[in-house]
């Protein structure tokens, strides 16, 4: 069985709400810079993704477009984009569905997507074997531009509630 990553990204600092509807907000500078700590960041780890998940929202856009210079200046190859609605006020539930949707081809997955979505999706997709210590601090929510990985020796398709191990959180500084 092939060895399955999943990455859940809250997308980096964005400007306050207010100004612009919410699906249109950008990024602030902090945002910009965390952003591409994060594509260093997961090139560094080996989790260069093959597959990207990314919601429309302008602010995940960004994040998702800034850490992939990242990851592109460190030698990773271009994966399979898409950009949907469908994770702009996603569940747990809907998330889980896109991924069962998923080909066995997509090695290393990453969600661009928004909070409460990513935490609770990593607390929720936790399964017995997850890290305790990381489990716990994913349940309290996750700060902008934190990313968690997920693992899985199962098919996408199997991907529910339990099925996968949290294995790490990283939060930028």
């Amino acid at each position: 069985m092939t060895l399955h990553r999943l990455v859940l990204l809250r997308h980096a600092k964005a400007e306050p709400a207010g100004v612009v509807v919410d699906h249109e907000r950008p990024l602030a500078l902090v945002g910009r810079r965390q952003a591409s700590a994060v594509g260093a960041a997961l090139a560094a780890a080996g989790l260069a993704p093959t597959h990207v998940l990314c919601s429309s929202a302008l602010r995940t856009r960004q994040t998702w477009e800034i850490a992939r210079t990242a990851l592109v200046a460190a030698g990773a190859t271009a994966p399979v984009v898409s950009v949907t609605d469908d994770l702009y006020d996603a569940s747990t539930g809907d998330l889980a569905a896109i991924l069962q949707s998923l080909p066995e081809e997509a090695s290393t997955v990453l969600v661009v997507g928004h909070e409460p979505t990513m935490s609770q999706a990593a607390g929720a997709l936790a399964g017995d074997a997850s890290d305790e210590a990381v489990l716990a601090r994913v349940r309290g929510g996750v700060p902008t531009a934190a990313w968690t990985v997920l693992e899985g020796d199962g098919a996408w398709d199997l991907v529910a509630p339990g099925a996968l191990r949290l294995v790490r959180l990283e939060v930028p500084a």
